[in-house]
């Protein structure tokens, strides 16, 4: 970002943005880490397609209790205090993984570590619905609505060449060691704590005094009466929603099936999965500052389009990998040649859907519901998890994988079709 570019924010602006920065490096490591976790669930843990929809569904089922948690956060004054709670009692957990054993005879049949596995991030992904929405409000409140998709942008990119080069290495050293992931977690549970307590001190000032205090079941229900008001009565945002619910179908269901398709239909190692999320991270990490420009420049409905349309594409050409299975292998790297348009468009959809999930919904808003906004965003992603994982799984075992890529890519273009008629519709109504 340029110097002239830096000049234009505000001492607020300017320091949100250095601890947001220095956040997103942190958790690059983080997500570079945790972008195996699947992949080391299946071949190193000898999980079952079953238990590994879940470890996928605990990261998103959790929003559900937005019900619950959006009131807490509202009632909750001191948010850096709750913040750093949050990421010690979510975070310390993965210290746990260091007593796991090093022989792949204690992970045959249904071993109690897969369990174990699944319950300590069951427990790191509680943080999301208090800490996502938390994160959104504390950059809304600090970053101008002129400067908030650019800023994110850059640090997002900034999160992801970390988690790039993160991933690699931590491929190459799977290789090399199947069970270095039992070392590998504790190191990141304290980085993952800190970079949650760097967070907390970006400057945040309540917009308004707290309201009156109720008993928390009454102000619950009134906080569900409003999550759904939001959505009945702002219809863009309904729209916006619903065409999220197809995407969301689609993208849960054919995730945990994309890494299962990995491991047995391709026979992928941990290096070849390293380098194609790495080679998609690379395209998204050149697009992510065109794509948060485009993003304050358009209609999310219309953005939505391209990251939709991305995603079927990436799908499109697991299928084609599948009819057409020609490959080349180097340096240990098994290079599929369709898979190089699912790297493409890959790239396109990395590079857009973090800033349409995170900060889409923000689009509807004023700033000071924005954190309402993202609670109804994410309580409706974790509704859609609570069933689309374990559906794209069965798919999967009684179809096989490419009725199960088809099925996928139907909803991607139901839900693109409710984009453009929202869009449409908008502009006639204008």
């Amino acid at each position: 970002m340029a110097r002239g570019n830096f000049s234009g924010l505000t001492p607020a602006e300017r320091i949100t943005f250095r601890l947001h920065t220095l956040y997103s490096l942190i958790e690059g490591v983080v997500l570079g880490v945790l972008a195996l976790n699947e992949f080391v669930f299946i071949k190193s843990i000898k999980g079952s397609p079953y238990q590994l929809s879940f470890l996928f569904q605990f990261s998103m089922v959790v929003f559900v209790l937005l019900i619950f948690v959006n009131e807490f956060l509202r009632r909750t004054v001191h948010k850096r205090k709750m913040l750093r709670t949050v990421g010690l009692l979510t975070r310390l957990p993965l210290v746990a993984l260091i007593f796991f054993p090093r022989t792949p005879e204690a992970y045959d049949g249904n071993s109690i570590y897969h369990y174990v596995f699944l319950l300590i991030f069951f427990l790191y992904f509680l943080a999301a619905p208090v800490v996502n929405p938390t994160i959104n409000l504390f950059l809304k409140n600090s970053y101008r609505h002129k400067n908030f998709s650019r800023l994110y942008s850059i640090s997002s990119s900034l999160n992801k060449i970390v988690m790039l080069v993160v991933t690699f290495a931590y491929g190459l050293l799977l290789d090399y060691d199947n069970y270095a992931f039992v070392y590998v977690f504790p190191f990141v549970a304290l980085l993952g704590i800190s970079s949650v307590f760097i967070f907390s001190r970006i400057p945040y000032r309540l917009p308004h005094p707290p309201e009156p205090a109720q008993p928390f079941f009454t102000s619950v229900g009134n906080s569900v009466k409003r999550m759904f008001a939001i959505v009945w009565k702002n219809k863009p945002f309904l729209h916006f929603e619903v065409s999220f619910m197809f995407y969301g179908f689609a993208f849960m269901s054919t995730v945990s099936v994309i890494f299962i398709y990995f491991q047995e239909a391709l026979q992928l190692n941990y290096s070849s999965v390293a380098f194609y999320r790495n080679a998609y991270n690379v395209g998204a990490i050149i697009l992510l500052p065109v794509a948060g420009r485009l993003l304050g420049s358009i209609d999310p409905r219309k953005f939505s389009l391209i990251t939709f349309g991305s995603m079927f594409a990436y799908i499109g050409f697991l299928v084609l990998t599948d009819v057409f299975p020609g490959y080349v292998e180097w340096f240990g790297i098994t290079l599929y040649f369709m898979l190089m348009g699912y790297v493409l468009f890959h790239s396109v959809f990395a590079s857009t859907m973090p800033l349409l999930w995170n900060i889409g919904s923000a689009y509807y808003c004023a700033d000071k519901d924005a954190g309402d906004y993202q609670a109804v965003h994410l309580w409706l992603t974790g509704l859609r998890s609570v069933f689309a994982p374990a559906i794209g799984i069965a798919f999967y075992l009684h179809y096989g994988f490419m009725i199960t890529f088809i099925i996928g890519m139907s909803s991607l273009l139901v839900a693109m079709l409710i984009s453009l008629w929202s869009y449409c519709k908008s502009k006639k109504n204008v």
